[in-house]
């Protein structure tokens, strides 16, 4: 485990039993004046996509004097409820997380501390019983499918690689928007999908995608670091998830669904400080509509995607904006087509 401080400022099987809290559940509240005590727990490295992006909005509020913050990272499963026991004892108002690997442990440990509140990733809604215990997740289905529109209008080959992590509602519901969209703009477009069993494995990740570069695709989705590496260096063309690295493949990475954690930190943050913190679901704040994603810049592939294919886009957003459109969250496992 390595534990950073700054001073300046994924699933198991829910079990009964624990204390009973009543609802709203009323945090200790800081003075106004003084910043909220958060502490974050994570079990892969900070630079790691989706970690990364609350990373940032933590970040984010600690500069602005909103709260003092402080965060382990490289956890592991069997550790994680130790940590989270140290730092409910240290006095923070409310610790992040996720707790995809450690539902039930962690649980527990909320159940405990019942003045601490808990926003934790979690595949598991939230139980009223536990009131100090909500629960967020990366909804941007919304910016995947508008990247699938794109995805589609740039495949030459009609063939795409998708690599993920693991097979669970997390990665699979934004597989299901992405290729929604590609086919919206290419309805003949055959899919290779592989999962590669991690987290943070960038070298499986590479082998994977040149397997399915080798086997014809011409555009990956990169949903693991690593998948970008094989397309640029095979000369194919990638989509980007949850954060956007066309710096680092300015030649390789056309668009990319960027997920912005700072809605949902923020809300969290402000009902703990008003005591109006209960057992939520933060999901929604995911959602385009609330600006919890959106789609890329396309930077140095301006004016290289088809015009029709931006267009539609920028209907699509506009209609996902009104309420329109709502597109589908499918948690089922994607299959190769």
């Amino acid at each position: 485990m390595t534990t950073r401080s700054h001073a300046w400022s994924r699933r198991g099987v829910l079990a009964g039993g624990g204390a009973v809290l009543t609802a709203p559940f009323l945090a200790r509240r800081a003075r106004a004046a003084d910043p909220l005590k958060v502490a974050a727990i994570y079990t892969v490295p900070v630079e790691q996509q989706w970690v990364s992006r609350i990373h940032k909005a933590a970040n984010a509020a600690a500069e602005r004097g909103d709260i003092e913050y402080v965060f382990s990272e490289n956890v592991s499963n069997s550790d994680y409820d130790r940590v989270m026991r140290e730092y409910s004892e240290a006095g923070n108002g409310l610790v992040i997380g996720e707790v995809f690997g450690v539902e039930q442990a962690a649980r527990e440990v909320a159940a405990d501390y019942p003045d601490t509140a808990y926003l934790m990733g979690s595949s598991f809604p939230p139980d009223p019983a536990l009131a100090n215990f909500s629960v967020f997740d990366n909804y941007i289905q919304d910016a995947s499918y508008l990247s699938g529109i794109i995805a589609g209008a740039m495949t030459g080959s009609g063939r795409i690689g998708m690599v993920g992590g693991f097979p669970i509602p997390e990665v699979n519901r934004l597989m299901h928007a992405f290729m929604r969209g590609v086919r919206e703009s290419r309805t003949d477009t055959a899919f290779q999908v592989a999962f590669i069993g991690s987290w943070f494995d960038p070298p499986k990740a590479k082998e994977t995608a040149f397997a399915m570069i080798d086997n014809g695709a011409d555009v990956m989705y990169a949903e693991r670091f690593g998948v970008s590496d094989a397309a640029a260096e095979r000369g194919v063309l990638a989509i980007g998830n949850v954060i956007d690295t066309q710096a680092d493949y300015p030649e390789t990475v056309v668009a990319s669904a960027l997920w912005h954690f700072e809605p949902t930190l923020d809300a969290a943050i402000a009902a703990v400080r008003d005591g109006s913190f209960t057992a939520a679901d933060y999901g929604v704040y995911s959602f385009m509509i609330k600006g919890g994603c959106s789609l890329a810049p396309l930077g140095t592939f301006e004016g290289k995607v088809p015009e029709a294919a931006m267009n539609m886009v920028a209907e699509r957003q506009a209609q996902i904006m009104s309420g329109e459109l709502v597109v589908e969250i499918d948690d089922s496992e994607p299959a190769s087509s």
